[in-house]
C-alpha cells in the first residue's frame, strides 16, 4: 500500500523528494511493522513552505468566500467518497478500529463542508453613529498565514477541523501533522490538490518537531498557531509566541468527569460511559476520565458496566470486529501502568481488566480496565490517562460531586446522565466546562463550538465560532461633510 519512501514534504504545490539522509519511519502500531519512510523536514523547509504560504495569500485572499467555497465543496466531496480507503491508512499509521477510523474520516469531510457553506458568511458591520458627519464600519479580514499544528489521536479530523475553516476565512496554512502520523494529512493535502486548491495555499512539512514549530513561532510571517495537543505544549506555544504578540489558539487537554445521578438509565449510561472512555482506547481529549456515581445504584451500575466492558474485543483495528485497537506506543501503555500502580497501592479494587495481555498480539495493546474504592489522591483522578483506565468514585451529595468534578486545571469536557430537567440546568450551570454533555457522550459536531476553559484552551473549533479565529476586525471611520 505504501512505497519504501513517501514525498510529505508539501510546499508550493509540489511534492519534494525525500532526502536519504533525513528521513524517519512509520510503524503499525498494532504489529510493530514498519509501513514507510517520511521526509525529516526542519528549518529550511519550514522557512521555504512559510514564504509560499505569504506569497499565496494575496491571491487567495483576495477571492471571494464562494469562490474559495468551492475547493472546499470539491475536497469534502472527494473525502467523502474515499472514506474507506482513507480510514484503512488511518487505522494502519495510528491502530483505532476501522469502523472508527472510517467514521472519523467521514466527519473530517463534514468539517469541509460545514465551512464551505461559512465561506460567505464572514460578516462585518454598519455602526449607527452618535456624530451625523461620520459613518462607521466593521470589515472582517483574514489574518494571514496560519501555522496549523495537529495531534496523533485524530489525524485525519483535527486536520480539517482548523485548515477548513483557515480557509474558509481566506488564510493560507502551512500544516505540521503528527510525526506518528503524518500519512493521513499526506491523503488530505492530495485531496486539496485534486480539488484545485492553488499553489502555496496549503503546505506541510513533516520531521524534526521542535525546529519545526520554533520556525513557525519565529517568523514574522505567520499571525497565528492552531494547536491541538497537551497543555504543557500549549503553555509554551504561548509563551514563545508573546515575543511577537502572535495569536494562538489552542485546544488542550481534558480530564472529564462523567457524573450518574440515581435517576439515571443505567443501561444507557453504561453503555455510553464505555463508549465514551474506550473510544480510540480513551486516546481522546474529551473521553471520560473519572466516573461519580452514586452511591444508591453503584453496584448494580458497576455489575453492568464491568459485563459490558468484557465484552469488548481487542486487536488488530484492521479486524472488523475488533472494538478496542493498541495505544499509540509503549510510553502510553507505561502510563496507563504507572496510574493503575498507584491506586492500587492507595488502595483502589480492580473490577476488571489490568492483566497483561498475554496472547499473540505484538503492538502496544492494554486491555480495558475498570478499578473502585477509587480515592481523591490517586493520580488517575488528577492526570489525563490517555487511555483505558476508568476510575469509579461513589458520591452521595450533588453539591459534593459537583465540587469534586470542577476540582481540577482542565476545563475542556463534562458529561451527567439524569432525568430530571430542574437538576439538569442546575448542574449545567455549574460546571466549568466548554463543553457539557447531557445523556451525550458525542458532543463534537461540525456546527457547534467545540473548546475548553481553564487550562484545556482559549479559543473553539466549530460553528461560526471557529472561523472567528483566523479573522481580525479593521474598524473604520469616515468622516463626510
Amino acid at each position: 500500500m505504501f512505497q519504501d519512501k513517501t514525498r510529505s514534504i508539501y510546499i508550493d504545490g509540489k511534492w519534494l523528494d525525500v532526502n536519504q539522509e533525513k528521513t524517519y519511519a512509520i510503524y503499525n502500531p498494532a504489529t510493530l511493522e514498519k509501513l514507510t519512510t517520511v521526509a525529516y523536514g526542519g528549518v529550511t523547509e519550514t522557512e521555504a513552505a512559510i514564504e509560499a504560504a505569504e506569497k499565496a495569500f494575496t491571491s487567495w485572499s483576495s477571492l471571494t468566500g464562494r469562490e474559495r467555497s468551492k475547493v472546499l465543496y470539491r475536497a469534502a466531496e472527494l473525502m467523502a467518497q474515499d472514506a474507506d480507503r482513507l480510514g484503512k491508512i488511518l487505522t494502519l499509521e495510528q491502530g483505532k478500529p476501522i469502523k472508527e477510523a472510517i467514521g472519523e474520516v467521514k466527519g473530517a469531510a463534514q468539517f469541509l463542508l460545514w465551512y464551505a457553506e461559512e465561506a460567505s458568511r464572514a460578516y462585518g458591520e454598519w455602526i449607527p453613529s452618535s456624530v451625523s458627519t461620520k459613518r462607521l464600519l466593521v470589515i472582517p479580514k483574514p489574518i494571514g498565514v496560519v501555522g496549523a499544528i495537529t495531534p496523533w489521536n485524530f489525524p485525519s479530523s483535527m486536520i480539517t477541523r482548523k485548515l477548513a475553516p483557515a480557509l474558509a476565512a481566506g488564510c493560507t496554512v502551512v500544516l505540521k501533522p503528527s510525526p506518528e502520523t503524518p500519512l493521513s494529512a499526506i491523503e488530505i493535502v492530495k485531496i486539496f490538490e485534486k480539488a484545485g486548491m492553488p499553489n502555496g495555499v496549503v503546505n506541510m512539512v513533516t520531521g524534526d518537531a521542535k525546529a519545526i514549530g520554533k520556525t513557525l513561532l519565529s517568523h514574522k510571517a505567520v499571525k497565528l498557531i492552531t494547536f491541538t495537543g497537551s497543555t504543557p505544549v500549549g503553555k509554551y506555544l504561548m509563551r514563545e509566541a508573546s515575543d511577537q504578540l502572535k495569536r494562538v489558539s489552542l485546544e488542550l487537554g481534558g480530564h472529564a468527569p462523567l457524573i450518574v445521578f440515581e435517576d439515571a438509565d443505567i443501561d444507557k449510561a453504561t453503555s455510553l460511559a464505555l463508549k465514551s472512555k474506550f473510544r480510540n482506547n480513551g486516546q481522546t481529549c474529551i473521553c471520560a476520565n473519572r466516573l461519580y456515581v452514586d452511591e444508591s445504584i453503584h453496584e448494580p451500575f458497576t455489575a453492568m458496566l464491568k459485563d459490558k466492558v468484557e465484552q469488548l474485543v481487542i486487536g488488530n483495528g484492521l479486524d472488523q470486529h475488533t472494538d478496542l485497537g493498541p495505544l499509540i506506543n509503549q510510553a502510553a501503555c507505561d502510563k496507563v501502568q504507572l496510574q493503575l500502580d498507584d491506586a492500587i497501592q492507595k488502595g483502589a479494587k480492580i473490577v476488571t481488566g489490568g492483566y497483561e495481555l498475554t496472547d499473540k498480539l505484538k503492538g502496544y495493546f492494554y486491555p480495558p480496565t475498570v478499578i473502585s474504592q477509587v480515592t481523591d489522591d490517586m493520580l488517575v483522578m488528577n492526570e489525563e490517562t490517555f487511555g483505558p483506565l476508568f476510575p469509579i468514585q461513589t458520591f452521595t451529595d450533588e453539591t459534593e460531586v459537583i465540587h469534586k468534578a470542577n476540582d481540577t486545571d482542565y476545563g475542556l469536557a463534562a458529561y451527567i446522565f439524569t432525568e430530571n430537567t430542574s437538576r439538569t440546568l442546575r448542574v449545567v450551570e455549574q460546571l466549568e466546562y466548554g463543553i457539557v454533555g447531557v445523556n451525550d457522550v458525542f458532543p463534537a459536531t461540525p456546527e457547534a463550538p467545540f473548546g475548553g476553559i481553564k487550562q484545556s484552551g482559549n479559543s473553539k473549533e466549530g460553528g461560526h465560532h471557529g472561523m472567528e479565529e483566523f479573522l481580525e476586525y479593521t474598524f473604520v471611520s469616515i468622516g463626510m461633510d
